[in-house]
C-alpha cells in the first residue's frame, strides 16, 4: 500500500498480513502512517498503489460500506453511538439493510438471540447517554459483531477505559480470536497491552514497515527501539527524595458547573505541596476537565475557594505571574496556542510585555522574541522550520513541546498539567515526563490530571481518584494498587 498527500508520502509500500484467528498490533509514533493504513483498508482513502486482499481475493473498497460488505469492521477511538437513542436503536441503526419502518418485536428477538452467544451483556433498553465509558466501548464492539464482522480493527480502543475494563475487553476479544471467530488488528500506544494480548506485531516509522514479528520473541524494549529507530529515549529523571514543603495550591469545597449547568465538580478539597506531584486519576468525563479549566482561568467556579500561597486565586494573568502558576492544558493547539501566530509569538505569550521584549514600552522587540524562541527550540527539541513558522504547521508532539517550553522555562512554583502526553509518541512522552519530574525536584507543586495510570504511577507522589465529580479515594503512590485504583475509577 502506498498513499501520498501532495509531496508527503504517508505510506511507502507497506504490506501487512492478518492471519485468521490472530490478534495483531500495529505500532508506530504519531505520523508513522497507522491511521492512514487502516483508513485505506476501510475505504476512507483511496490508495495510490497496492491492494486489500481478503481470502486470497483482491477487493475493491471505496467506502466503509464496501468494507462492511467484506465483513471488515472498525471500532474508533471516539464513540460513534447516538447518545439520545437506546442501545437497541443504536444496534439497528448500524445495519445497512434497515427498513424505513422498523419491526421492533422482530428486531428485539434478533438482538436477544445475538446476545446469547456474546461475551458482553448489555441492557438493550438503556439510553446510551446513561452508560459509562466502558459499557459504550463494549457496545461499539458488539455492534461490529452484530454486523457479522470477522475482521475487527481497533483504533486506541482503551483510551477511555479503566485498567480492569481494558483487560476485560481485550482479553475477551483475544479469546474470540483464538476460537476462530475473529481476526483483530489493534492500533495502540500502550505497550503493556501489546505484550499482554497481541500474537503478532507490525511497527511503522515514517510510512514504512521497520519491524514485525511474533510477540513471544519480542519485549516492550524491542518494540520501543523499533518505533524510535536509532534514537535513544531520554533517561527518566530520578525522583529526588525530599520532605515536601509548604502548601502551594489549595482547593476548598470547590464546585464547578459544566456547559449545560449541571454540577461537574462536587465539593472538592485538595492541597498540593511544594516538591510534590499529586496525580488525579479518573475516566474521562468525571469532572477533571472542568476543574482544570477553573484553575487555568477558562471557567468560573460555582462555589468554593482556590488559594495559592495562602492568597485567594482566580487565575487572572496578574495572579498567575505573581504566584508563578503555569499550565499544560489538554489539546494545547486549541487551548494554549493561537494557531495562525508564529512559534516565536506563541512562546512569548507569558513574557511579551516584559522590558526585554519591548521597545520604549510600546512596541514589540521581535528580534529579542526570535532569539529567545531559538534558545527554547534548541533546549526543548522543538522541530519547527523557523521561529516565524505558524504553530499550526507543527506536529502535535511539537506543539506539546512548545507549550512545555513556555510553561516550564520560567521559575515554576505551581504547575497544572492535564493529560500532557495524550496521543504523543513514545519519545515525546519520555521527554515530557522527564521535564515534569525535574520541575518537581526543583520544588514545584504539580497537579497532574491524567487518564494514563502508567503515567501517574511513574510520576505522582500521591494519587487521588475522581469519580462523578468527587474525590473518592486517596493513597500515597508507594501504597497504590492498580486493581484498587481501577475499581474506584469505575465507581466500585
Amino acid at each position: 500500500m502506498t498513499k501520498r498527500f501532495g509531496s508527503l508520502v504517508a505510506l511507502d509500500d507497506v504490506s501487512l498480513t492478518l492471519e485468521p484467528g490472530s490478534f495483531h498490533a500495529l505500532l508506530g509514533e504519531n505520523g508513522a502512517g497507522k491511521s492512514t493504513l487502516v483508513k485505506c483498508v476501510m475505504g476512507y482513502y483511496a490508495s495510490d498503489k497496492g491492494a486489500v486482499i481478503v481470502d486470497d481475493v483482491e477487493r475493491i473498497i471505496r467506502s466503509p460500506r464496501d468494507a462492511h460488505a467484506h465483513r471488515i469492521g472498525m471500532v474508533y477511538q471516539h464513540f460513534t453511538l447516538v447518545p439520545s437513542m437506546s442501545v437497541a436503536e443504536n444496534f439497528a441503526l448500524a445495519r445497512a439493510d434497515l427498513s424505513l419502518v422498523v419491526d421492533w418485536p422482530t428486531e428485539h428477538r434478533r438482538l436477544h438471540e445475538f446476545l446469547k452467544d456474546m461475551p458482553f451483556k448489555v441492557d438493550l433498553e438503556a439510553p446510551v447517554s446513561a452508560l459509562a465509558a466502558g459499557q459504550k466501548q463494549k457496545i461499539e464492539i458488539l455492534k461490529q459483531l452484530y454486523l457479522a464482522s470477522r475482521i475487527l480493527i481497533l483504533d486506541e480502543p482503551t483510551s477511555v477505559l479503566t485498567p480492569g475494563e481494558a483487560d476485560e475487553i481485550l482479553g475477551l476479544l483475544h479469546e474470540m480470536a483464538r476460537g476462530g471467530r475473529l481476526s483483530v488488528l489493534m492500533i495502540t500506544h500502550k505497550l503493556r497491552e501489546v505484550v499482554a494480548f497481541a500474537d503478532e506485531v507490525t511497527v511503522l516509522r515514517r510510512g514504512r514497515v521497520v519491524g514485525r514479528g511474533r510477540m513471544e520473541k519480542l519485549t516492550a524494549q524491542n518494540l520501543a527501539a523499533m518505533m524510535i529507530g536509532g534514537s535513544e529515549l531520554p533517561p527518566p529523571a530520578q525522583r529526588i527524595a525530599h520532605t515536601t514543603g509548604q502548601v502551594r495550591l489549595r482547593l476548598d469545597h470547590l464546585c464547578v458547573d459544566d456547559d449545560k449547568g449541571h454540577q461537574a465538580v462536587v465539593n472538592v478539597s485538595l492541597s498540593v505541596h511544594a516538591g510534590e506531584i499529586v496525580g488525579i486519576a479518573g475516566v474521562s468525563g468525571n469532572g477533571q476537565a472542568e476543574m482544570v479549566e477553573v484553575l487555568a482561568g477558562q471557567r468560573e467556579a460555582s462555589a468554593g475557594t482556590i488559594t495559592v500561597h495562602g492568597e485567594p486565586y482566580r487565575a487572572t494573568r496578574m495572579e498567575m505571574r505573581r504566584h508563578k502558576v503555569f499550565c499544560l492544558p489538554e489539546e494545547p493547539l486549541r487551548n494554549a496556542c493561537v494557531s495562525r501566530m508564529s512559534v516565536a509569538e506563541n512562546l512569548a505569550f507569558r513574557v511579551f510585555d516584559e522590558t526585554r521584549f519591548t521597545i520604549a514600552r510600546w512596541g514589540l522587540n521581535r528580534a529579542a522574541m526570535r532569539q529567545a524562541a531559538s534558545e527554547l527550540i534548541g533546549r526543548y527539541h522543538i522541530k519547527a522550520s523557523s521561529t516565524d513558522a505558524p504553530v499550526s504547521s507543527l506536529s502535535g508532539g511539537n506543539v506539546q513541546r512548545l507549550v512545555l517550553a513556555r510553561e516550564l522555562s520560567g521559575d515554576v512554583e505551581v504547575l497544572i498539567a492535564a493529560n500532557p502526553c495524550f496521543g504523543l509518541d513514545i519519545a515525546a512522552i519520555a521527554e515530557i515526563r522527564s521535564q515534569m519530574m525535574r520541575a518537581r525536584n526543583r520544588g514545584a507543586a504539580i497537579l497532574l490530571v491524567s487518564e494514563d495510570l502508567d503515567e501517574l504511577f511513574e510520576l505522582a507522589d500521591r494519587m487521588v481518584v475522581m469519580f462523578n465529580g468527587e474525590l473518592v479515594y486517596e493513597t500515597p503512590i508507594a501504597d497504590a494498587d492498580l486493581a484498587i485504583v481501577g475499581r474506584h475509577m469505575a465507581g466500585h
